[in-house]
């Protein structure tokens, strides 16, 4: 925490930042516990007449988008159908209590289920539950598979709520911007062809073995291309038909936003309509079309994970965690910019871990936000969480009533569904043309992070995608731009004498600027582009040159006899140098050590060197009182 004073105990408002044990006040208590409930702050004050009915619409229209697409990630993450509707509930209605968010829309997502179903498929494989019927060719005990791979999965979504909310705990909100945006939109398109793939086999109606790890997606592909002469003609034309519709219906609801008073629910009218006919035609034993099965109604008593799997899968946790978060909090944050509130990082971290910790014990998968959802949730006059809250209970009363009745539905109206709804994600092929324009070190990094997570699959693609960022912040800071600063005439405009044809050297003066901090691993490349841009020192070939030197408490750093013209030796063309640290944010010791031989060097030319825009003293880590000044030009000589 952050001493206030030096000895003198901190206010009650203060204590969450304080490491000093103090007696607070029952204010401090309801300002803590408002800040780990919001919902007590605003509730209270929730304008009935202005939201009720703009929630009340939202929630209607966003519980209707739950029910096929918590259905159709359910799939997608290898899971019965079932769980896709608790995690379409719980989550939602927790997230009321915790979020600060007035519009995102939690619940399942296409890339966190894809990430899961990676993990299903790795760790509990269809071929461990393979069983011979009368001796005949063996087939998967789908039952017991579905029972494994529940308790793997709500294992994972506890240990990723425990994740996220110790990072908000330990106020790490900040641990998204090492994922930049380039990073995230790439990965996200990446992970969109993994969805992509792995729904084929459900549009063309064939059986596929789980593949995982490296180039598995290519595996997947070479091995679905030599299955295609088994197609299921009329799985493939249940699978068309639906997506033609779904993305006609959508294309209208976004042409008539303004005119209908909500989207028409495509999506649910079609595993209606669709569930209807597989019922009355009896589609899975005259044609063949599989259909999701058996789906349980009623709500189930919570149940413990299993520990044992946590050394297993704690390293895709953490990535599941922090895709999560990162996809919510920039939605979050689009959204409270646009309707003038904030949102709190480290509070949001909190409140989705708490709705995936609480919800894997009810066989809820790890959730974060949907942008199609919230966008509905926005534009219907959604103004707050309270549209979570009813959009949850419509879930509800599925799971308790109506959830039974769409055992019939066709796995591939499902898949239809998933892969209309990547629309918006391949979408981002765009950026490619924006980032060539604009900055080639960001489109590099969306470029090695589509290529990572397609070739390495979902999670070594995430840390080496990470990597790689970092690696280019390194490569900034060792590689910056150096420049000479010229004056621009009539002004205080300094800009490069190079780049900038009206800017003028100042006479006598050389102002050498970097377009980086300065640190151990940079400084000697300073030192020598400094050299080369105001000029070789006369006595550089004798002199101590730029190397490290160790100076005594004691040393004296004036310029050393004889001087130049009793040495016969020419003047450099100017007297002073003058180091812009604008960018510079800090130094190290390292740094100071090879400043000061910067200093000693061209004190030995007879030629001043000075600090300008300097941080001041408490503002530059790492500072020495010499470091502090910032000398006029004019007191230069």
């Amino acid at each position: 925490g952050r001493w206030h004073g030096s000895m003198a105990p901190c206010s009650c408002a203060q204590l969450h930042s304080c490491s000093l044990p103090t007696r607070c006040s029952g204010s401090a208590a309801k300002s803590l516990l408002f800040r780990f409930l919001p919902f007590l702050r605003w509730l209270p004050r929730y304008p009935i007449k202005d939201w009720l009915l703009g929630d009340i619409v939202s929630g209607f229209s966003v519980g209707i988008m739950h029910l096929p697409q918590g259905l159709a990630y359910a799939l997608l993450a290898g899971l019965p159908p079932v769980t896709g509707l608790y995690s379409s509930f719980y989550p939602v209605f927790l997230y009321f209590f915790f979020g600060t968010s007035r519009h995102n829309s939690v619940g399942p997502f296409a890339v966190i289920s894809v990430m899961i179903g990676s993990l299903t498929e790795s760790l509990v494989p269809s071929e461990n539950f393979l069983q011979s019927v009368n001796g005949s060719n063996a087939t998967v005990n789908e039952e017991l598979r579905d029972a494994a791979r529940v308790e793997l999965v709500a294992t994972i979504t506890v240990l990723t709520g425990i994740f996220q909310v110790a990072l908000g705990l330990l106020q790490f909100g900040f641990v998204v911007t090492y994922l930049s945006d380039p990073l995230v939109r790439g990965y996200t398109t990446a992970a969109s062809v993994h969805v992509l793939v792995s729904q084929l086999k459900n549009v063309f109606g064939v059986s596929q073995g789980e593949n995982s790890g490296p180039l598995s997606l290519f595996v997947t592909v070479i091995d679905l291309c030599k299955k295609l002469p088994d197609t299921n003609v009329g799985t493939l034309v249940t699978a068309i038909i639906a997506m033609v519709a779904i993305l006609i219906v959508k294309e209208l609801n976004h042409k008539f936003a303004a005119k209908l008073p909500m989207p028409i629910p495509i999506e649910l009218i079609t595993i209606i309509v669709s569930t209807g006919i597989s019922y009355g035609v009896n589609l899975k034993d005259k044609f063949g079309i599989s259909v999701v099965g058996n789906i349980p109604s009623g709500l189930k008593p919570p149940v413990v994970p299993n520990m044992s799997y946590f050394g297993q899968v704690a390293g895709n946790a953490f990535a599941i965690a922090v895709v999560g978060y990162a996809i919510c909090i920039s939605l979050g944050k689009i959204f409270a910019l646009k309707h003038g509130y904030k949102v709190d990082s480290n509070q949001e971290l909190i409140a989705l871990g708490l709705s995936n910790f609480l919800g894997g014990f009810f066989q809820c998968f790890a959730i974060s936000c949907s942008m199609s959802r919230s966008l509905v949730q926005e534009s219907t006059g959604g103004n707050s969480q309270v549209a979570g809250v009813i959009a949850s209970l419509v879930i509800l009363v599925t799971i308790l009533k109506i959830g039974e009745l769409f055992r019939d539905l066709p796995k591939a109206i499902l898949a239809a569904i998933i892969i209309v709804n990547l629309k918006g994600m391949f979408k981002q092929f765009k950026d490619l043309r924006t980032l060539w324009k604009s900055n080639k070190v960001d489109l590099l990094v969306w470029v090695v992070t589509f290529i990572a997570t397609l070739m390495l699959n979902l999670d070594i693609g995430l840390a080496v995608s990470v990597a790689f960022g970092l690696l280019t912040v390194i490569f900034r800071s060792q590689l910056p731009h150096y420049s000479i600063l010229g004056r621009i005439s009539d002004t205080d405009v300094y800009r490069d004498v190079v780049e900038y044809e009206m800017a003028q050297e100042v006479p006598g003066v050389k102002i050498f600027r970097s377009s980086s901090t300065i640190y151990f691993a940079n400084v000697e490349l300073y030192a020598e582009a400094l050299k080369k841009k105001v000029g070789e020192p006369p006595n550089a070939e004798n002199g101590p040159g730029l190397s490290v030197i160790e100076l005594n408490a004691g040393e004296s750093s004036a310029p050393s006899e004889p001087t130049l013209q009793s040495l016969g030796l020419p003047k450099p063309s100017f007297y002073a140098v003058i180091l812009d640290f604008s960018p510079v944010s800090f130094v190290d010791t390292v740094s100071i050590k090879i400043l000061k031989n910067i200093f000693r060097d061209f004190q030995e030319i007879e030629v001043d060197v000075f600090v300008a825009s300097c941080p001041g003293e408490g503002d530059l880590q790492g500072h020495e009182p010499w470091l502090g000044m910032a000398t006029p030009l004019a007191q230069s000589r």
